[in-house]
């Protein structure tokens, strides 16, 4: 999928680089597209300056969390809604603190982190599945709730915006966190209607009505600010509460005697090397996605998809973002490749570049999850995951939009 992507981008740029040269006499495409790789090249490096510190810090801080049974705690306080929601996982099994730790990392929104334990987590479930080659209901909820992107503290959005010159870039923690919500829950529901799960269960309602009240009273209180209210709340909430995770995993460690900084650094190396890998693939899709802007291709279908939504009598700005949600279902690097191509093209705190950065933050890479989570332990039959994490990725999509208008429009 991934292979064809790429080739797809070079190849579509390359005919309208040629259309552009031989119909419209445009010697300078060549040119522009030949620079767009040099200078996305370059661009890459930049980018992972910045992604070697984010991940690095956040990489070691979860390792603080994790010594100081900080997942572990978290894990038996889940424990009672898991056994309801995946009856087959026996109580206490390792495959529960997985999942928890994997949870915790996507919703800080470190994915290259999360995928990893996500893995352990997948072959522990594995282990009690009855058949190997087909998806237990355990591992679909495992992955559509993975493929929903529950990010509460979207962390690697944070820094792409401020890598892009941002002057507050922990502005869309709001719009993040109503658009993750949304996909979350269409992710779970839909889940839920395919497996039975017994959502009317005194501790799934529990979870479930403490969540819906505490997000309509959210809305409520949101409802009556102005945009310059909205925009000023998202900023002091996403700082707040980004340092106020830092400081609580830091005292609990040290009160839990746990040698903070030693615990910090090992944790840090991971990240490290994890960022350092990702070099090679950020490369190999900016440059592509470059490429594909500067020989017009992309701005072509943009204005097909402008006029069709202008018959339509629909306001057509958030168009710009639309590649990026197009192509994330597919492809994590190329979605974060055409998101930072929008703040660049179209500055980093327009109304396009704040969409595709709420769909980024709020939606996931579904065939690329399905294919890492399922291929990695043999799993053939997929069942209804597919269907139901695809329906979360509209609902992130579609809230994604709605809420950015609400907050920006």
């Amino acid at each position: 999928m991934l292979n064809s992507l790429w080739l797809g981008f070079f190849v579509v740029a390359g005919i309208s680089g040629f259309w552009r040269w031989l119909a419209l006499r445009d010697a300078a495409v060549f040119g522009a597209m030949v620079d767009s790789l040099f200078g996305m090249a370059k661009l890459s490096v930049e980018v992972m300056v910045l992604l070697f510190g984010t991940l690095t810090l956040w990489l070691g801080i979860l390792r603080i969390a994790e010594r100081a049974g900080m997942v572990e705690l978290l894990a038996r306080g889940l424990g009672p809604l898991f056994r309801r929601l995946m009856p087959e996982v026996p109580a206490g099994h390792p495959a529960l603190g997985l999942i928890t730790l994997n949870f915790t990392a996507n919703a800080l929104g470190l994915d290259n982190a999360a995928t990893p334990i996500g893995l352990k987590a997948m072959r522990a479930l594995q282990d009690i599945n009855s058949d190997p080659r087909t998806a237990s209901n355990a591992q679909i909820l495992f992955l559509v709730m993975n493929a929903s992107s529950l990010t509460l503290l979207p962390v690697s959005i944070f820094m792409y915006r401020a890598q892009q010159g941002a002057v507050d870039p922990t502005l869309i923690f709001l719009p993040v966190l109503l658009a993750t919500t949304c996909s979350t829950l269409a992710g779970f529901i839909s889940v839920a209607v395919a497996q039975r799960i017994r959502l009317w269960d005194p501790v799934v309602l529990a979870w479930l009505g403490g969540a819906g009240l505490a997000l309509g009273a959210f809305i409520f209180l949101l409802a009556s600010l102005s945009h310059a209210a909205l925009n000023a709340f998202s900023s002091l909430l996403g700082n707040l509460v980004l340092f106020s995770l830092i400081l609580a995993f830091i005292l609990v460690g040290a009160w839990r005697r746990v040698p903070v900084y030693e615990a910090f650094v090992e944790g840090a190396k991971e990240g490290f090397d994890v960022a350092r890998n990702l070099l090679p693939y950020l490369v190999a899709m900016l440059c592509a996605v470059g490429v594909l802007r500067a020989s017009g291709a992309l701005d072509a279908v943009l204005d097909l998809l402008r006029h069709a939504i202008d018959v339509l009598g629909w306001d057509p700005r958030f168009v710009d973002a639309l590649p990026t949600a197009l192509v994330k279902p597919f492809s994590g690097s190329a979605a974060r490749a055409l998101l930072i191509d929008t703040m660049k093209s179209h500055g980093v705190d327009s109304f396009p570049a704040l969409i595709a950065a709420t769909v980024q933050g709020s939606t996931e890479t579904t065939f690329y999850v399905l294919a890492v989570y399922f291929g990695a332990v043999g799993i053939q039959r997929a069942r209804h995951a597919v269907a139901c994490a695809l329906l979360a990725d509209l609902a992130g999509v579609l809230a994604s939009i709605g809420v950015c208008y609400w907050f920006f429009g």
